[in-house]
């Protein structure tokens, strides 16, 4: 599945959500669905949570 397709598919899962539940609701399960995204990509070692801390303290790193 693509990028585009699979964005598409998402986006339309959550509007479904908020058609049904509210705004609020919709909120909370974009929310938890970024949260989600993350602990996976950390979990797989696609993010470093070392190199990203040391990002958001706007240390630079050389390699």
């Amino acid at each position: 599945m693509s990028t585009a397709k699979f964005g598409a598919l998402i986006g339309g899962g959550l509007a479904v959500v908020w058609a049904a539940f509210g705004f609020w609701v919709f909120v909370g399960v974009a929310a938890a669905s970024l949260v989600g995204s993350l602990v996976a990509r950390v979990a797989s070692g696609e993010i470093d949570l070392g190199r990203l801390a040391d990002a958001l303290r706007g240390r630079r790193s050389s390699s």
